[in-house]
């Protein structure tokens, strides 16, 4: 029987396409129940046929919340998203298709990570295809008495990494600002030259007497030769009858 954890997030299969890894999130703990460990379960992957390799825990998952990741494209580091901590951290692959049992680096995705918010969570990851970058997502809202999204006071940007070549330590270079909340989900465009980013939430905002609503919206951002993003402008995106879940960038023939 396969394991197949709690709160299966995302699976990717590897370049040499013999090795599988899915992201369990787990659940963090509430008033009425225990934290759901999570972990990045590993499985060989010979002719369509998944068998398990590795579970990957450190602390036995406790305080562990995976939920993407990414392959480095030339060198054998895999780059995880950890949501509930707000954390970037980098595993060894190893030559038997594994990964490292503990992480090679563990880094803060917020820029300030004295800054309190009711809730800040990371989100997708990707890396760049040079390898030289990664880029994160962290996403921040809450809800008022009257169940409006409204901002978190946290955090809501594109977290950016050079990656050291040597050593695949991630560096945080940028926090971009998304223009918008909860951007759960982005991509980078084929040329590699534009970053779009979806605010999914729409937020209410209230000064004084007077209130607004700031819209689910698409973000787009040049990306710079060192890797930094350059604001360049959003597209407001109606979600009153939906949510804007999820995007990606399609190649046209």
């Amino acid at each position: 029987m396969l394991d197949t954890g709690i709160y299966a997030h995302q699976i990717r299969v590897d370049a040499s396409n013999k090795t599988a890894i899915l992201v369990t999130r787990g659940n963090g703990p509430t008033k009425d129940k225990p934290e759901d460990r999570g972990a990045v379960k590993v499985f060989s992957y010979v002719d369509g046929v998944l068998k398990n390799r590795a579970s990957i825990a450190p602390n036995g998952g406790t305080n562990f919340q995976p939920r993407h990741l990414d392959f480095h494209p030339s060198q054998p580091w895999v780059f995880v998203s950890l949501e509930r901590q707000s954390k970037l951290q980098v595993y060894l692959m190893t030559k038997e298709g594994s990964l490292g049992a503990v992480p090679l680096f563990t880094k803060d995705s917020i820029a300030d990570s004295t800054r309190k918010a009711l809730r800040q969570n990371a989100g997708t990851i990707h890396i760049h295809p040079n390898g030289r970058f990664v880029y994160q997502a962290n996403r921040s809202t809450v809800s008022d008495e009257a169940g409006n999204s409204i901002d978190g006071a946290g955090e809501n940007s594109i977290a950016v990494y050079a990656i050291n070549a040597q050593t695949g330590e991630p560096t945080l270079i940028q926090s971009a600002d998304t223009r918008g909340a909860e951007p759960r989900t982005f991509a980078l465009d084929p040329s590699v030259r534009i970053l779009v980013a979806a605010n999914q939430t729409a937020i209410y905002e209230r000064s004084g007497a007077t209130s607004r609503t700031i819209p689910a919206s698409l973000a787009v951002f040049r990306i710079r030769n060192d890797g930094k993003l350059d604001f360049v402008r959003k597209y407001d995106v109606d979600t009153s009858n939906g949510s804007l879940f999820w995007m990606g960038i399609v190649p046209l023939p």
